[in-house]
């Protein structure tokens, strides 16, 4: 990377997020832009996470990008390695790779007022952007809780997202600590190779069956000779998935049927009652994450799996304490505990207009303008910003939503023409927040009783949007001038000015 560098774009990222920004961007005509990415390959989390069982909770043909259907994923759930396969080729085909500087994790990126650009530091180098466009995800980030006498363990340690292949757990005795997505994944991969499996649960899931299989050779070749038939197959999952949004939002006692579909798939495999007890979850399915697994449950009954109703509290020499006091002796520890969802990194390395982090300002709770724009960062979106997760269907829905969100972005800046940024004004950010607050308070996920990742520390709801897939896309399909103030270059000063004329005035 040339120092000094200047581009017009400066999207941080290759996973889903940033590889379609980076499409959407050549689809605009932009073809000066780079996209710096801290790993030495595309994939963001498909990279990242190759842990064994790994795979996609979400079906295939739906956690896909439109503009990129893939005729050939051979399971209608596909795993791990088949998803970063389908954004390597994405990269390919879209000719983008020389568009990425690897090896380029962003160290810091602050507001330049008086030339209306960011300056970002790289590990390879400076660079400045008119524009910057932030798709870190919010599952990039292991979080490793501090449990004294860790640092003294003999053994292996690693987190779900870092599996470490060199080391070897056939016949070892593994301490698996969280029940979330990827443990009920790992679980029934190594239970059997494992000579003792202690999982320590804090809070049981609720688990449905996974109904995977693999897609005959038949239906890939009438998706390939009929491209209209993945269309049709994709919309079908996603127009069932529409469907189900209500029962979340605002009608979350008629999801009691759906948790007896998960204590039937518990029982088919877990036929000790005190076992089935410490399984079954205390509250609504559906504040946590619903998962997806047919033989978590098959695995946990094994004579080499022992489950913990309780954290890992302490840890002395190669003995692991739980909460309830019991102990065991393990060679390994797999933290399966999650990412920094609600106080990404990221946030700490973005310094606004006033000089403060977007860290700070976010202090007391995650929040951005149609998921997308924080006041006081001008010309910085992000992808998957705060209330844009979905909670039963596929985030590469909401990620083509802010994709428009930002080709309009785009196109209204070329239409005030010069050097301009906008910055979204408070009262903006204040009242879009304020009104999917309000819709939070009767969704499952406040209301279900339970103490989810979906949680800031203040137990505020900044991450999950409260509707459908299609409402956010109507929210997000024009940028709204009215929201932001337009900053322009002044003459006599060496800050930018700001418009405001009636016709930006804030009309929320």
């Amino acid at each position: 990377m040339a120092e000094h560098e200047h581009v017009r774009v400066a999207v941080v990222g290759s996973g889903f997020g940033g590889l379609g920004a980076a499409v959407r961007l050549r689809r605009e005509g932009i073809t000066d832009f780079v996209v710096l990415e801290r790993a030495d390959s595309v994939g963001g989390t498909w990279r990242d996470n190759s842990y064994p069982g790994c795979a996609c909770d979400v079906p295939s043909h739906l956690y896909s990008f439109s503009f990129a259907p893939n005729p050939e994923w051979p399971r209608t759930f596909s795993g791990q390695e088949h998803i970063r396969a389908y954004l390597e080729r994405v990269t390919d085909v879209f000719r983008l790779r020389p568009h990425i500087r690897f090896n380029s994790e962003v160290k810091r990126m602050t507001w330049d007022a008086a030339e209306l650009r960011w300056e970002i530091e790289t590990a390879s180098g400076t660079l400045t952007a008119d524009l910057v466009v932030s798709a870190t995800g919010p599952l990039s980030d292991p979080k490793i809780p501090d449990i004294p006498g860790l640092d003294t363990f003999p053994g292996a340690v690693f987190h779900s997202a870092r599996w470490d292949h060199d080391y070897d757990l056939r016949g070892k005795r593994v301490a698996m600590v969280g029940t979330g997505a990827s443990a009920i994944q790992i679980v029934p991969a190594i239970q059997p190779s494992v000579s003792k499996l202690v999982l320590f649960q804090r809070t049981p899931p609720w688990v449905l069956p996974r109904v995977d299989r693999a897609i005959s050779d038949a239906e890939r070749r009438l998706h390939r000779a009929l491209p209209l038939t993945t269309r049709l197959r994709r919309g079908l999952l996603w127009g069932i998935r529409e469907l189900q949004v209500q029962a979340f939002t605002k009608h979350p006692g008629e999801l009691g049927f759906v948790e007896q579909l998960a204590k039937r798939n518990m029982a088919r495999a877990i036929k000790d009652p005190a076992l089935r007890a410490r399984l079954t979850p205390d509250y609504r399915i559906g504040c946590k994450r619903i998962l997806l697994s047919s033989d978590y449950y098959p695995a946990l009954a094994q004579p080499n799996v022992e489950v913990v109703a309780g954290g890992l509290t302490e840890i002395r020499g190669s003995t692991v304490v739980a909460a309830d006091g019991s102990e065991a002796e393990v060679d390994a520890i797999v933290f399966g505990t999650g990412f920094h969802v609600t106080d990404m990194p990221i946030a700490e390395r973005v310094v606004g207009a006033d000089g403060r982090t977007l860290a700070e300002t976010w202090k007391d709770g995650m929040e951005a303008l149609r998921g997308a724009s924080a006041a006081g960062f001008p010309n910085w979106m992000t992808i998957i910003g705060p209330n844009t997760g979905l909670g039963n269907s596929s985030m590469i829905l909401m990620i083509e939503s802010q994709l428009n969100y930002l080709a309009d972005y785009v196109r209204q800046l070329e239409v005030l023409g010069g050097r301009v940024a906008l910055d979204a004004r408070p009262s903006a950010v204040r009242a879009w927040n304020h009104r999917v607050q309000e819709r939070m308070k009767r969704t499952v996920w406040n209301t279900g009783g339970c103490n989810s990742w979906y949680l800031d520390a203040s137990g505020r709801n900044t991450t999950i949007w409260p509707g459908t897939t299609s409402e956010f896309r109507r929210a997000t399909r024009r940028v709204d001038l009215g929201e932001y103030e337009v900053l322009r270059p002044s003459a006599g000063s060496p800050s930018a000015a700001r418009v405001t004329d009636e016709a930006q005035e804030a009309t929320v």
